[in-house]
């Protein structure tokens, strides 16, 4: 069957569908698999039986469960929860929001689709349009996002060495050019694949550039403030009306409820409303209604204050100590991990391409991301891109540490 443009560039094989896939197949595999490449969250024990205790509470409860399952919502998401969501951070950062600056989306993925295509690509004079990524590495799921090709525009950072191997990636600012075809600049913060925080210098410089150009700066908060906050560094949050601030309940532990967050200016929340209407009338209601009495308390903010921060900081601790003994020997670099919840090895004399080494993993039942997929926009060649792999911390530990000896083998194996 032939395919239109549009049908063959999102059919095709891309990093997010290596993802996915991989995601698919390890939990559907009967043998031995070590999941050390997904996003999924960990399944926290306290999480979970939360969640399960306010599942029978609307379930028992009509007309919350009518809200939840039987009825649409509006095209701009649950009024309830967007309200106790205004209201939520109203009170912790003092931001002044209304229903008229949050819409919710079908998971995060959806809603950055809408953003950057609504703000960049072809205009009706002709011109281009682009989003520039300051930092990169950066989210493998931007990628591929564009309707059309070339969508965005990035740059190599800076590498700070710092002790016990570890080093962090900071914006480039000398050479940060913003160009006449920008339309927006997009970081993410905790910044997956990395798990860098960009410091509240960097957000504040990179909020007076976008400024100063007129063009709006997004901030992917997927794992970040005020929920489900795994960070585990000094952040402040930011908003204003020329940021549009992008959070999701995935990483809460709902990643299958797909629920997105984006708080924006109105004009900018009324045109994702628009799409939202178009694409699929109404976005789901289920997360929304689970989470809207703990938005509403405020008892979000001490679950991820008190139980999932500490949970993924021990996690991250208890990887960097594995990841250096099945290391030893090599010569590597790990980038700190200041949030969400994975570890970013490099691997600067692999004599093969990560690529190789995820293959070469995943014939042993390691499901690792390898780093040629994060960098989105990058034209030149870098051959650091090419020696960088994603490990994920957040599954079982058996299977994680597992996982890393046998990454420590195969390393030594391709020459590291």
């Amino acid at each position: 069957m032939e395919f239109s443009k549009f049908g063959k560039r999102f059919s095709r094989h891309t990093g997010a569908r290596q993802l996915m896939d991989d995601l698919g197949a390890a939990m559907a595999s009967e043998g031995p698999v070590m999941m050390l490449g997904g996003g999924n969250p960990a399944h926290i024990p306290e999480v979970l039986k939360l969640l399960a205790a306010r599942t029978h509470q609307v379930a028992n409860d009509p007309r919350e469960f009518r809200r939840m399952v039987a009825d649409y919502a509006s095209p701009a998401g649950e009024d309830q929860f967007r309200v106790a969501l205004a209201a939520l951070l109203q009170r912790e950062y003092g931001w002044p929001l209304g229903l008229e600056n949050i819409v919710l989306t079908g998971g995060s993925q959806t809603g950055f689709f809408q953003l950057f295509n609504l703000l960049a690509g072809e205009f009706d004079d002709g011109s281009w349009r682009r989003v520039l990524l300051p930092l990169t590495p950066e989210y493998v799921g931007y990628a591929d996002l564009g309707i059309d090709e070339h969508l965005f525009v990035s740059q190599q950072p800076l590498i700070e060495h710092l002790e016990d191997r570890l080093f962090k990636y900071h914006i480039d600012f000398e050479h940060l050019k913003v160009a006449d075809d920008v339309a927006a600049i997009c970081v993410s913060r905790p910044t997956n694949p990395t798990g860098n925080v960009l410091t509240d210098t960097e957000v504040q410089k990179l909020s007076a550039l976008a400024a100063d150009r007129g063009v709006p700066l997004i901030i992917d908060n997927a794992y970040g403030l005020p929920f489900p906050g795994i960070i585990f560094s000094d952040a402040r949050p930011v908003w204003n009306e020329n940021i549009i601030l992008c959070m999701s309940l995935s990483k809460i532990g709902l990643p299958a409820v797909r629920t997105g967050m984006v708080i924006a200016r109105p004009e900018i929340i009324d045109a994702m409303t628009g799409l939202n209407s178009v694409i699929s009338l109404a976005v789901s209601s289920v997360g929304p209604v689970l989470l809207r009495e703990l938005v509403e308390t405020g008892e979000i903010m001490r679950l991820s204050r008190e139980v999932i921060q500490p949970f993924y900081r021990k996690r991250a601790n208890q990887a960097l100590e594995w990841m250096r003994a099945a290391l030893a020997g090599c010569e590597y670099h790990i980038h700190k991990p200041e949030g969400a919840f994975f570890l970013w090895l490099w691997l600067p004399e692999l004599q093969i391409t990560c690529a190789e080494l995820y293959e070469r993993l995943k014939a042993r039942g390691v499901y690792v991301l390898p780093g040629h997929h994060f960098f989105p926009g990058l034209v030149e060649d870098w051959p650091h891109r090419d020696q960088c792999i994603r490990i994920s911390y957040s599954q079982h530990t058996d299977a994680v540490r597992a996982g890393i000896r046998i990454i420590g083998e195969e390393a030594r194996r391709a020459g590291a």
